[in-house]
């Protein structure tokens, strides 16, 4: 698309189209651009209409306020009127707190096919001596991204506290969702009313941590998943960030965010500059459509994984730190044997690393664990035909460690102390060029030395008193930056390799931490029940091929609960499906069923892994349905999964969402889920449908009247296929 100048002068207006989405923008009067319009598509619209649609939405001047009315640009301004969160905080040695930028400049990339655009503004504020450059993006995928660099242009220092990124959501978006959490416990749901006032989450924890937003989703009263208008935010950023919605009296609602600056973080010399982090805004009817909006844009991506993902085996619950050769030869035959396709050794293999206390840092294979090297750990492996990956943790340091005894000042405090510890570790400050530089070195050299097409990159511990030494100024920004840098030139010097974003599960998932990762752990719990609700509320953002998804032992590690292998796998089966499980214990039949649903992900991960996610909305709590459609609507597979005993007996009927309304579907159970195991049939009658034969309905019936879902034990799954 070849850009084209913006007048800057009436009417200033700006209509982006792409995927049933449209935002309208305005630009006139030379200040910061403003949404008329975010939502549904209007359709083509020329000057003329977009003028009416800018009158008509335009509100009365009101009594006691400021005379006329206020408008709210994407990076709101008290000199507009505005009295809620400000765009930009900061300040000149205690003036120029508040600005009032004007246009310069903007150019707008846009064909007009109504495939998105791009939108570059440019402007100062004379009085405070700041620069602004502002990117709206409607992407192809219809998702609103927008960031803001701003620019000190004086002669003296600007300290910036915070800069944030709004977009407007209209008054019936009267219901919030978000997400809270904690380890082994992430990405919980909670709704509350979108009331009068100012509702933030912000997270302090130096990643994206736990208890993140993740999503902060505005939408009409009882929206679900395949209904209700909803408006959605998402902050692109690993470290510290802010999310908000707010509701004013004056009729405004909306979302906004920006990265959470600690005192001191930025401060612009002259002709420096601040950059946010990528704003994110999806809208759709339901929470499937905005989730899907997220799904394609990352699957657009040139670096998105395109080939199969192949099936994990990870050692962690299988041996933790007790590395043996033997042992891991005989793990690495029996994964092999059941279709296992990529080997990762876990924590423990580096320097005095016996335990979770020691060493940290010191990144060269132990010679008490590994006298030989890794080579024939890396040879046997290989030569099953299995890649193979490696567990590490670059941003952290053991006090108890060859490096902090040699480097202490390395380690991110302030106030002249040491930070509490954490699982008996400090960060690591990479903002250090010979820290970054050690740390670069160390892993380049494990890449180039062993076959590693796999890193699994753990992150566990919040950053505390985050601050560089010798000084203590806070450092969380920095340190995040860093990290990114650190990535990025692994990944330039070693392209082929794949790296896991790991936070002591979770803890790390965001867009941002996936321009450079294939994939996140999606938590330490693989307790398949825990899992059900935490991969479904991962899958609102990301993809199933990005999702870590483990079959874990009978027995949970993390919280003693049995399950029967068919729900451990069959809950695996959604994501990039692995195994954490000390296969040389399993029994033969184990082994034989396990190897079974091996055989359907590799069948299945094709569509599983391209196709549109779809979650049913359900009036039984007992039961979900949880599907993948194929982009052309041929091929479907479905889970229904009971995760508790249900109030009907049997219980009702389950819709299968997201199929074409017109096109009839070949309707069966999928092995090899147990069909028998929890199903009726086992005390006698069986479920008429349930059949090898099955069932032909239009999608449209199966969307609308579904089919009898069959009695199922607690914490139990069956799969159903549904084919054109």
């Amino acid at each position: 698309m070849a850009p084209s100048s913006v007048p800057l002068a009436e009417p200033g207006l700006i209509h982006l189209r792409s995927a049933g989405v449209g935002l309208v923008l305005d630009l006139s009067g030379g200040t910061l651009p403003r949404v008329v319009h975010w939502g549904a598509d209007l359709g083509p619209l020329d000057q003329a209409a977009l003028a009416a649609l800018r009158l008509a939405a335009r509100p009365q001047p009101i009594g006691f306020s400021v005379d006329g009315p206020v408008d709210v640009a994407v990076l709101p301004e008290q000199s507009a009127g505005w009295l809620g969160t400000p765009g930009l905080v900061g300040n000149r040695g205690g003036a120029d707190f508040s600005t009032a930028f004007r246009v310069t400049g903007a150019d707008l990339d846009d064909d007009g096919t109504g495939n998105g655009g791009r939108l570059e503004v440019t402007a100062h504020d004379p009085v405070a001596a700041l620069g602004l450059e502002l990117t709206v993006e409607l992407t192809a995928q219809g998702l609103v991204r927008q960031r803001a660099t701003v620019t000190n242009r004086g002669t003296g220092p600007f300290a910036v506290d915070a800069v944030n990124l709004t977009l407007p959501v209209p008054p019936d978006a009267t219901e919030l969702l978000d997400f809270t959490g904690h380890h082994l416990r992430e990405r919980s749901p909670q709704r509350t009313p979108f009331t009068h006032g100012l509702r933030v989450r912000e997270n302090r924890t130096g990643r994206t941590g736990y208890d993140a937003a993740y999503l902060l989703a505005a939408g009409t009263a009882g929206f679900g998943n395949r209904s209700g208008r909803v408006w959605a935010v998402h902050t692109a950023w690993s470290g510290n960030h802010r999310t908000f919605a707010e509701r004013t009296f004056h009729s405004v609602s909306l979302l906004g965010s920006g990265e959470l600056l600690l005192s001191g973080e930025v401060t612009l010399a002259p002709d420096a500059s601040y950059t946010t982090p990528w704003q994110y805004g999806a809208h759709g009817n339901g929470l499937d459509e905005v989730s899907a909006r997220f799904h394609r844009h990352l699957r657009a991506r040139p670096h998105h994984p395109s080939g199969p993902r192949p099936v994990v085996v990870n050692t962690w619950e299988a041996v933790y730190f007790d590395h043996d050769l033997t042992r891991l030869r005989s793990l690495a035959d029996a994964a092999a044997a059941v279709g296992a396709e990529r080997f990762v050794l876990d924590d423990g293999w580096f320097g005095s690393r016996r335990n979770d206390r020691r060493g940290l840092g010191d990144w060269y294979v132990s010679d008490e664990v590994w006298p030989d090297g890794l080579g024939p750990l890396t040879d046997h492996v290989t030569g099953l035909g299995m890649q193979f990956g490696i567990w590490v943790e670059p941003e952290m340091i053991n006090e108890d460690s060859d490096l902090a005894r040699a480097h202490p000042d390395w380690i991110m405090a302030t106030g002249g102390r040491l930070p509490g510890a954490a699982r008996a570790q400090q960060v690591l400050d990479l903002a250090r060029p010979e820290a970054f530089a050690y740390i670069l070195e160390r892993l380049d050299d494990l890449l180039t030395t062993y076959p590693v097409s796999y890193l699994k990159w753990d992150h566990n511990r919040d950053l505390v008193e985050a601050g560089h030494q010798p000084d203590g100024r806070a450092g969380v920004h920095d340190q995040t930056h860093a990290v990114y840098r650190l990535m990025d030139e692994l990944r330039r010097r070693h392209p082929d390799v794949e790296i896991e974003s790991c936070s002591s599960g979770g803890g790390r998932v965001d867009l941002e931490i996936l321009e450079r990762t294939d994939r996140v752990w999606v938590s330490d719990c693989i307790d398949a029940l825990e899992r059900q609700r935490i991969q479904r509320w991962t899958n609102a953002l990301i993809p199933f091929e990005l999702m870590g998804t483990h079959v874990g032992a009978g027995l949970a590690h993390t919280t003693h609960r049995r399950h029967p292998l068919d729900f451990r796998a069959g809950t695996a089966l959604f994501g990039h499906f692995g195994i954490e499980w000390d296969l040389t214990r399993a029994d033969t039949d184990d082994l034989a069923r396990l190897g079974a649903w091996v055989a359907l992900y590799k069948e299945l991960r094709g569509l599983l892994h391209t196709g549109t996610a779809v979650h049913a909305d359900h009036a039984d709590p007992a039961y979900d349905v949880t599907g993948v459609v194929a982009e052309d609507g041929s091929d479907a597979v479905f889970a229904i999964v009971a995760s508790a005993t249900s109030e009907l007996y049997p219980p009702g009927p389950v819709r299968l969402p997201g199929l074409r309304p017109d096109v009839t579907y070949h309707v069966h159970p999928l092995p090899p889920g147990d069909v028998t195991d929890g199903n009726a049939a086992r005390w006698g009658v069986p479920l008429p449908w349930w059949t090898p034969e099955g069932v032909h309905l239009p999608g449209r019936a199966l969307a609308e009247a579904g089919l009898q879902a069959p009695v199922l034990f607690p914490e139990r799954l069956v799969l159903l296929r549904a084919t054109a």
